[in-house]
């Protein structure tokens, strides 16, 4: 008899249509018996995140505090598995004048993630090309359009990229505004803290009341790459990736 995993979902933070996210995400983990799930808002419950089997999380400007950072590292000393999804990167902070600035303020955190969100141009469709065409992630599957945020994003070393996309331009939204011709990572493994986490910077999602405070309608419903069937297979892996099936 095969033993439960145990799944900690970590969807919680700002901008997203989170419960969105969280149904969706639900419902491809329903897709294996073996897993249980104990579904959180954000880091701070630390035993959940320790003695997980495998860790998701979709989250948008929430860092881990020392307590979250040190549960992180110990689920991850343990050589589990950490599928992080969109936002998760991200630390987000408006100022006066309208623009948004992403500050180097939560190192420890990217490091062990492998990068931290800068920018992104404004929603549209994009091409993301597999850079790894043997690896489990990615077998099989061919270059792709998506229409999403194109997430622009400071790298640590060590990531294996998976899929990648490449952008020059303009950013107005955001302190760093103009980005040089250069390919970024869409997908991307990491050997960190002696487990291995797999980030997907796809996915962003919004309904019309995910803005507040910053307004209190938005005027559209963003669902972005949960769109696309190739999004949802993307996911499908990353899951059977963690739980190491």
């Amino acid at each position: 008899m095969s033993k439960p995993i145990d799944v900690c979902l970590i969807a919680g933070g700002k901008y997203h249509d989170i419960d969105f996210a969280r149904l969706e995400l639900l419902k491809l983990l329903g897709e294996h018996e073996r897993l249980r799930v104990r579904v959180l808002n954000d880091f701070g419950d630390a035993a959940s995140i320790r003695d997980a089997d495998l860790l998701i999380t979709y989250t948008c400007d929430i860092v881990p505090d020392a307590a979250g950072l040190a549960a992180l590292r110990h689920f991850l000393g343990r050589g589990r598995r950490w599928f992080a999804l969109h936002g998760t990167n991200s630390i987000l902070n408006f100022l006066a004048d309208g623009k948004v600035d992403c500050p180097d303020c939560a190192p420890d955190f990217m490091e062990m993630l492998g990068s931290q969100f800068q920018a992104h141009p404004p929603i549209g469709r994009f091409k993301v090309k597999v850079a790894d065409k043997t690896h489990e992630l990615t077998r099989d599957l061919r270059d792709f359009v998506v229409e999403d945020e194109q997430y622009l994003c400071d790298f640590r070393p060590g990531n294996h990229a998976l899929l990648t996309t490449r952008f020059a331009g303009a950013t107005p939204e955001f302190i760093r505004d103009d980005w040089p011709d250069g390919e970024h990572m869409v997908m991307y493994t990491r050997a960190s803290h002696g487990g291995e986490v797999l980030y997907l910077t796809l996915g962003h999602c919004r309904g019309r009341y995910d803005l507040r405070p910053l307004a209190d309608f938005y005027p559209y419903v963003e669902r972005c790459a949960w769109q696309h069937p190739v999004y949802h297979e993307l996911l499908r892996r990353g899951i059977r990736w963690g739980m190491g099936v």
